[in-house]
Parts: C-alpha cells; structure tokens; sequence
C-alpha cells in the first residue's frame, strides 16, 4: 500500500467511526460521517448524522467549517445523497463547495439514490474515488443495506440459555439463567435497536419491560405478535410513558373482541396471518432498519423458517437444568436428515464473567455474499 493509499484509508476510518456515532439514533436513516480536509491535506472539518431528521454528515461538516474548503478533498463512507428529504441534497452542498475530490466507501442502495449521487458529482466535474474501506462501510449499515434490498427490517435473534441448552427449568423457572453482568449487557444490546419482538406467550408469562432501563434516549418500540389477542389486562408494556408499544394480531385467527382489553395508548395493526415476515415488512415501512426477537420457541422457529432472522445472539450459562420436558429455544423444525439442519457462521466468542456470549450469522447466500462478502448489486 503506498503512502497515499495509507493516508485515504485512515481518513475513511476516520469518517466509519464517526459514522458509528449515531449507531441506534439514525433509522430509517443509514449511519454515515464525513471528514473535510482543506487542498493541502489539512482537516478543516468533520460530522455524522446523529438522527433522523437531523443534518446529515456531509452538511454537518460544512456546518462546522474552520477554513476554506475550496480545493479540498471530502470523505465519506456512504455516497452522498442527491434527492431532497427532510433535508436537502448533499451533493448540491459538495459541488457549491469548491472540493475537488470526492472519496466515497460504497454506493447507497437506496433506490432514490443507488449511485445517482455519483453521477452527479462526476457531471460536476469532481475526481469520484469508490470502493476505500468499503468492507468496513458494508458492516457497519448492514442493517440499512438489508431493509433497502429486500424490504424488511434485518433480524436478529437473542436468547440465554444454560450449558444444556434449556431456558427454564420444568416448572417454569428461569430467573436467572445467567449472570447479572450478561443481563446488563442485554439492556446495552437493546440499544442498537429500532424494536424488540416478542410473543403472546411470553407477554402473558414474563410480564417483560423490553427497555434497555434509560441507556437509549428513545426506547425501542416494543412489538407483541398475537394470534389470539388473548393479552393480559395488566401488563408492563401497556405503560407507554418511556417505550411505545405495538400489538400485532393474525386477523385469520384472533378474536377481535379483546381488542377492548388493550388501552388506548397502545398501537394496535393486523395482519393476514401469523407469518413473522408480514411483521418484518410493517416494521420496515415504519421505518426500522433493525430488530431484535426475544420471543419464546415456538415463534423464534417460525421467525427463523421465515426468514427473518440474519444474526443470533446467545448467551449460554455454566448451569445443568435438565428435564425431559424443560423448554428449549426452538420447537421442532422436522429436519429428517443433518443435511437440513441450519448451519451458522460463528464469528465471535466473548466472555461475561463466566457467561459465554455467542454471536453467529445464518450461512445463507443473503449473508455470505451480500451482506458481509462482496457488495451488493443494486
């Protein structure tokens, strides 16, 4: 790698870490950050979009302008916008700017965008570098890239087991299985998150709060999946001061007369049938790039054959519960053979005070290919 090379990647890093800043704030929005530098290779600016509706990164860095960029060289980990939302064009603020050197990590693959912004800045007569870091830049929005290309929110799934793989003991007992230290680390994962699933079973069975206790300033929405609508009266998800909530019934099957049951603050949708992708979809036209499942057996298995889940998140404890009958992640899936059995990417192992905490991918063409190897077409 030759000097100049050096130096474009470390300001490209420079501009994915600021990008990760906004990390949780930005959906339906992709996190993005920019750095200006003045012609003589100086920084003269920086920024990232810390949420939607706010400035993106690019006007963000012009905003904050300590000299004349004329001359300069931008970068920025996600092509520029060139449509006018809740904000203007960023590529009309590039080109009025006087830069002359444009370096992009990887084309946006929103539709509106899909390398237009490109195009554009090239017409103006810009030097257009793409591609610097774009591995990085793909990771860090995978999210966005997922809902953008297949029109549904990213999924991943999370539970916490023991050594045995059980989540509770035959009486139903399962606080706690792991430790307080994975436990606060869950609330901390809740973050990065635009909402959090569960089913009627474990609405009606642990009363959860599904907040991540005032580490995100604006909670995720919390989501109930209900065939029957059969909810309790009284629950910590009816409260909707801090986190929102949304029911989500299978008309097909529910009795819409508990609808009664459910207070009026509470958003209420329904859908066709109990398929968890007709879920995914309404939570990414609401503009969820990213969600988190923390649902019961039977509906992570129906997520999982659906389609929905990306990414697994598990937290196995050095605990024996035992029992024939003790409840375990997933029913049954009817494989008859171990060459239909779902193969995972493990890709990080970490430690949580004696808790192991295991983050795995779907091996799958989606993940492989595009999403995490080679870009993806648009």
């Amino acid at each position: 790698m030759s000097i100049e090379d050096h130096i474009h990647k470390k300001w490209m890093k420079r501009a994915i870490h600021l990008a990760s800043l906004g990390r949780g704030q930005t959906s339906p929005n992709p996190m993005v950050g920019a750095v200006i530098l003045d012609k003589a290779g100086k920084i003269i600016s920086e920024g990232f979009h810390q949420r939607a509706g706010l400035p993106h990164a690019e006007a963000m860095a012009f905003n904050n302008l300590k000299s004349d960029p004329r001359g300069g060289t931008i970068y920025v980990n996600l092509e520029p916008c060139c449509h006018t939302g809740k904000t203007p064009p960023c590529v009309d603020k590039i080109i009025s700017s006087g830069i002359n050197k444009v370096f992009i990590s990887m084309k946006d693959p929103d539709a509106r965008v899909a390398g237009k912004g490109i195009r554009i800045l090239k017409k103006a007569g810009l030097d257009v570098h793409l591609g610097i870091c774009e591995q990085e830049s793909l990771d860090l929005n995978k999210s966005f890239i997922y809902k953008n290309l297949y029109g549904s929110a990213y999924g991943v799934l999370k539970w916490a087991m023991s050594l045995d793989g059980r989540l509770g003991l035959k009486n139903g007992q399962s606080k706690w299985i792991t430790n307080e230290k994975s436990r606060s680390l869950v609330h901390k994962l809740r973050t990065d998150f635009d909402a959090i699933i569960i089913g009627g079973n474990t609405l009606r069975k642990d009363n959860p709060l599904l907040n991540t206790r005032g580490l995100k300033k604006n909670e995720p929405l919390r989501v109930v999946l209900t065939r029957t609508l059969d909810l309790p009266i009284q629950s910590n998800l009816w409260d909707t001061s801090i986190s929102k909530t949304l029911v989500v019934y299978d008309s097909s099957t529910a009795k819409e007369k508990y609808l009664d049951r459910i207070p009026k603050n509470v958003q209420i949708e329904k859908i066709s049938s109990d398929n968890p992708k007709l879920l995914s979809k309404i939570l990414a036209q609401r503009g969820c790039n990213k969600i988190l499942w923390e649902c019961g057996p039977e509906l992570a298995t129906s997520a999982m054959k659906s389609g929905c889940i990306q990414e697994l998140i598990t937290y196995l404890a050095p605990k024996i519960l035992g029992g024939d009958n003790c409840m375990s992640p997933f029913s049954d899936f009817a494989f008859t053979s171990m060459n239909d059995v779902i193969n995972l990417n493990l890709k990080e192992i970490r430690f949580v005070d004696g808790d192991l905490c295991l983050r795995s991918f779907i091996k799958n063409k989606i993940n492989e290919n595009e999403i995490y190897g080679s870009p993806p077409k648009y």
